[in-house]
């Protein structure tokens, strides 16, 4: 297991065009996931740990600006994986300026409308315009090792290891479902004024975090 996982540090590896999106399919899914989680707890503590709230704006527990920063945050730090720190580093800054540019770009474009505002949450230091803030930043850091050191060299393991036929079935599908999801209810529920995920989980009583 250690000389597997040296081998991840110190060669590079390269897989064929498929099996690169097949890897890349499954970090969206996973990530995505991921960010769910983390924010399905977060909110479970900063609303007094009195009920739990859904996140994100689909029926699948995904959210997608996590598997964004991910595929964003391997071709930055990729090939600088010997460097934990510079990983971090790049890591810390990058998810911090997409966070910001991508909270911000909301706000102007939808008149106000926010997914997160730090102004309101808990350990909000280094606050800025409620988009950005110190914990974010260092949570992003400490995930994107996460990402780097074991859910990478999880996702190349499956790709050398696996029937290829079975590996690419398995994770273009489950992205094919997420993305399904994620455009239904970011576009073509909009366009043709469709149930949403939001109005349905509230009809049957899940709570969601408004921001005002």
């Amino acid at each position: 297991m250690k000389k597997k996982y040296m081998d991840y540090i110190n060669i590079d590896h390269s897989f064929d065009k498929l099996s690169m999106l097949g890897i890349f399919c499954l970090l969206i899914v996973i990530t995505g996931v991921f960010g769910f989680l983390y924010e399905f707890i977060f909110y479970y503590f900063n609303g007094g740990m009195k009920q739990f709230f859904w996140r994100g704006g689909n029926f699948l527990p995904w959210i997608n600006i996590y598997a964004t920063g991910s595929l964003m945050i391997y071709f930055l730090t990729y090939k600088q994986r010997k460097h934990v720190m510079r990983v971090f580093l790049i890591s810390c800054i990058s998810t911090g300026i997409l966070e910001y540019i991508s909270g911000l770009g909301m706000y102007i474009i939808g008149d106000g409308f926010r997914c997160w505002d730090y102004n309101s949450e808990i350990l909000n230091f280094g606050n800025i315009g409620g988009f950005v803030c110190l914990r974010s930043v260092l949570f992003f850091g400490l995930s994107s090792l996460l990402l780097m050191y074991v859910i990478i060299p999880f996702c190349f393991y499956l790709a050398k290891n696996m029937n290829k036929k079975v590996f690419l079935t398995i994770s273009i599908t489950l992205c094919v479902i997420i993305l399904i999801d994620e455009f239904y209810n970011l576009l073509i529920a909009r366009i043709f004024s469709l149930p949403r995920a939001s109005s349905v989980y509230k009809k049957i009583g899940l709570h969601y975090v408004s921001f005002k």
